[in-house]
This record gives structure tokens, C-alpha cells and sequence, in this order.
């Protein structure tokens, strides 16, 4: 089996979202020591030196200096409903932004590490989520798009030409369709559930101008399973990367469509997230010389997200594959 270490540091606790929000700390924390009690490497490397040029190639940096100013001049044991951006989702206290640059920092140094090839793969543990995140407003719970900064790095720092963000989240991340939008060297592939928040991802939503076809979306109803969810993101997978040819995948995991999710509405199965990322796996090693950074967003239903996320992990790492 493949090493495949988990990159989490306590700092991305620090964003505080009170007692009723559903994107609170204790389901990080039982995510990460479920991947602990499974033997997975622990690891809290560094922020890239260029971690903030980085988020403002997308985000824009009047977005960026505000949401910090507003969490540094936040109480230290503010937790309320503060709508930022007039989205009552994105409460924030002292702690958000440092959580939110650091969730984005792991990130960056994931994809460092499968360059270089120190790691094949690595799973980022951190919160809160981004990929509902714009340019200049925070939506769903997410303040920075860390998938989509992570990809428009490995482009720009890192010099790929492909780098393919396959999310199977069960709410469609607007935030990184619209960066990549009109550009062709970052396809953007999610399945999930729909009509449903954040209202996008029909499925003729394919992107325009040069990022014409890089844009995939396969839209389920409430209460798909296994065989219409999982079944659907793998074969589309397996079709767009045959035409893509990904250098990198990147993987929003967003396990919010398990069966036992309070969230989603969903039925997907912890197999049905193994058949994932079996296909994912897959598609790195016959593409992408098997580099794979995946990044925890969603998943509300601690145990049940544990749960997947081990078996994801468990996959990438080549558990199935008898060796």
C-alpha cells in the first residue's frame, strides 16, 4: 500500500461557528482521529511562503484584506450570526480568516508535495470548506476557495498544463466553476444533488469560450443512491479524463451525500465513496502519474463522514489492491 499522509493542523479549529451550525470543529476532529486510529500519518507542514499571492489570484484582495479585517477586530469568543456579505451562513469570529488561510495553506502544500513527489496522494483534513467561495464574497459556508487557489497555483507556480477538480460533494461548487469558467487547462467535474443549493450545475452548464467542455455536471434528485450518484460521477470521470488527459486531480470530498447525512437528502453509501475514489485513483494513476490531492468540504454527519473519509483514504492508498 501507498503512504498517504493527512495533512491537518489545530488552527483550522479556531473558526467558530457556534452551537447550531452544522460546520462545526468536533466533525473535523472525529474525521481526523478516525484517520488517526487507521494508522494514517498525521502531518502539519509549513504555509508556503506565497500562500496569500496565491489566494489573490482568486480572490480579490479588497474581498481578502476585508474578511480579515473583520475576523482581527471580531471578540475572541464571538460566535454569532454575522452575515458576511449578506450571506447568514458565514458567521465568523476571531479565528476564521487564520483558519480559512491555513486550510488553504495545507492545501498548497499537498499539491508541493505531489509535485515533487514526496507523496502520490494526500488527503488535507481542514475547514472550513471553499468551494462555494467567489471572488469577492463568501457563500455556503466557505470564505476561500482552497481547490480552486490550489489549481490556478499548480498552473501558475507550478507550471501544469491539465489539472482536473472532480468534486462529489453533494452541493455543487459554484465557486469553482465559475474561476474556471473560460479556462481550458482546469476541467471542473461535479456530481451532486440538484435542483438543491447553491442553485448551479444543470447539466448543460458546460462552460464557454476556450473553457468550452471543461465544465462537467451531473445533476442527481433528491434521494439518488449508489447506482444513479457514484455510478454517474465515475462514468463521467473515466469520459472526461480519456478527453482531458489530467496532469493533477484534485478532489473536492465532500461527504455530505452519505445516507446518514442531516444535510444532503441523499443515499450514497460509505462503498458508494469507495467506488469514487477507487475511479479516481484510477484516473490519477493512468493520467496523472497517480497524484491526487483530495480536500475535506462538506459532511455534517461526523461518524458517517469519518467513516467515508477513511475508506477514501483507504482507496488512494491502494487498500483494494492486495499489496
Amino acid at each position: 500500500m501507498r503512504s498517504v499522509p493527512v495533512y491537518f493542523d489545530a488552527a483550522v479549529l479556531r473558526h467558530d461557528t457556534g452551537l447550531y451550525h452544522p460546520d462545526t470543529p468536533d466533525r473535523l476532529e472525529v474525521v481526523v482521529d478516525a484517520l488517526r486510529q487507521d494508522g494514517r500519518p498525521i502531518e502539519a507542514p509549513p504555509a508556503p511562503e506565497r500562500t496569500l499571492k496565491a489566494v489573490e489570484r482568486v480572490h480579490e484582495p479588497a474581498y481578502v484584506h476585508r474578511l480579515s479585517q473583520l475576523c482581527r477586530n471580531a471578540p475572541a469568543d464571538y460566535a454569532g450570526p454575522f452575515a458576511l456579505f449578506d450571506c447568514p451562513d458565514n458567521v465568523i469570529s476571531a479565528g476564521t480568516f487564520e483558519a480559512s488561510l491555513r486550510a488553504v495553506s495545507l492545501t498548497l502544500a499537498a499539491t508541493d508535495a505531489v509535485v515533487a513527489g514526496r507523496a502520490s496522494s494526500v488527503f488535507v483534513a481542514a475547514r472550513p470548506p471553499g468551494h462555494h467561495a467567489l471572488a469577492s464574497r463568501a457563500m455556503g459556508f466557505c470564505f476561500l476557495n482552497s481547490i480552486a487557489i490550489a489549481a490556478k497555483d499548480l498552473i501558475e507556480h507550478h507550471g501544469a498544463a491539465r489539472v482536473l477538480v472532480a468534486d462529489f460533494d453533494v452541493h455543487h461548487g459554484n465557486g469553482v466553476q465559475d474561476v474556471f469558467w473560460e479556462d481550458a487547462r482546469v476541467a471542473y467535474l461535479s456530481v451532486h444533488r440538484y435542483p438543491f443549493y447553491p442553485g448551479t450545475g444543470a447539466a448543460d452548464e458546460k462552460g464557454t469560450g476556450r473553457g468550452r467542455g471543461t465544465t462537467v455536471n451531473v445533476p442527481r434528485k433528491v434521494g439518488a443512491g449508489d447506482a444513479a450518484y457514484a455510478g454517474g460521477f465515475t462514468a463521467a470521470l473515466e469520459r472526461l479524463a480519456q478527453r482531458f488527459r489530467p496532469e493533477v486531480v484534485l478532489v473536492s470530498a465532500g461527504f455530505d451525500a452519505h445516507a446518514a447525512d442531516p444535510v444532503g437528502g441523499m443515499r450514497v453509501s460509505t462503498e458508494g465513496f469507495s467506488w469514487m475514489s477507487r475511479s479516481l485513483r484510477d484516473v490519477a494513476e493512468a493520467f496523472a502519474g497517480g497524484r491526487v490531492v483530495s480536500l475535506l468540504e462538506g459532511g455534517y454527519d461526523p461518524g458517517a463522514a469519518a467513516e467515508a473519509a477513511v475508506e477514501h483514504v483507504r482507496i488512494l492508498a491502494g487498500a483494494d489492491e492486495g499489496g
